[in-house]
């Protein structure tokens, strides 16, 4: 079996996959202060309670937190037994990474394009909705050309409460209406509705940017925070929630580092 780490700015996203499909997954809060001994044993009981912890014999991981990758390196080696592979652009990943500086890209940008170029082929849109809000096109050679980075859903809803005297915070769900008849559902709308009107607005723009835009025929929503937004628009054709944790599963096959 097979142990995927996406290590982000606010959750770690953890997945076992056992040959066919993602036995567990589970979501840790991201502490870059946190030790190896700390994030070791939170492994460890995780797999534990379902007696995964035997099973493993391959763990590969992403991250934009540097200062988490020899954490998790460590942890993974002193409490699973396993040396992990660290997602980048040092394997042969089947894509291209045809940016000004491939280098900049955050890995889990890459990761999911090396995604949807297997699962969804055809040149596509992803729409990442973590941290940050992530745009990115991949054409049908499996070339990552460029995206959009936008500040995510929630940082602006901490944002706004927190820079604004007499805003609070509030739930991050629809009101009943766009038109908010008080603070609460006012603020709802902007955040929920308005994170909207930036997806459908920034795909159209990325549609006509691209020299072969008719063939831009899906976009892949994915992250924690897509499922939000998913709901109110047209705009995003397939939501698919693994499809970080997918592109490590590819990685670590297409790698041959070994037998699930």
């Amino acid at each position: 079996m097979l142990l995927a780490i996406d290590i982000g700015n606010t959750n770690i996203t953890l997945g076992v996959w056992d040959g066919a499909v993602w036995r567990q997954q589970w979501r840790l809060a991201t502490a870059p202060a946190n030790t190896a001994d700390e994030y070791g044993l939170a492994l460890r009981a995780l797999l534990r309670e379902f007696d995964l912890v035997q099973q493993l014999n391959g763990v590969i991981f992403c991250s934009v937190v540097p200062a988490l990758n020899s954490t998790f390196a460590a942890a993974c080696a002193r409490y699973l037994g396993l040396t992990p592979v660290q997602a980048g652009l040092h394997l042969d990943l089947g894509i291209r990474v045809a940016t000004e500086t491939p280098t900049a890209v955050g890995a889990d940008r890459v990761v999911n394009a090396v995604a949807v170029h297997a699962l969804y082929p055809g040149a596509a849109i992803t729409v990442d909705m973590g941290t940050a809000t992530k745009l990115d096109v991949v054409t049908a050679k499996g070339e990552l050309v460029g995206g959009v980075i936008a500040p995510g859903l929630r940082l602006a809803a901490d944002a706004l409460a927190t820079r604004a005297a007499k805003l609070s915070h509030v739930a991050l769900e629809a009101p009943p209406n766009v038109l908010g008849r008080n603070t609460m559902h006012a603020m709802q709308s902007g955040l929920i509705f308005g994170y909207v009107s930036l997806i459908e607005g920034l795909v159209q723009r990325l549609r006509l940017a691209h020299p072969n835009a008719p063939e831009i025929a899906r976009v892949i929503g994915t992250g924690g925070l897509i499922e939000l937004i998913a709901p109110h628009t047209q705009a995003i054709d397939v939501v698919d929630t693994t499809l970080t944790l997918e592109g490590l599963r590819l990685i670590y096959e297409r790698i041959g580092a070994g037998a699930l």
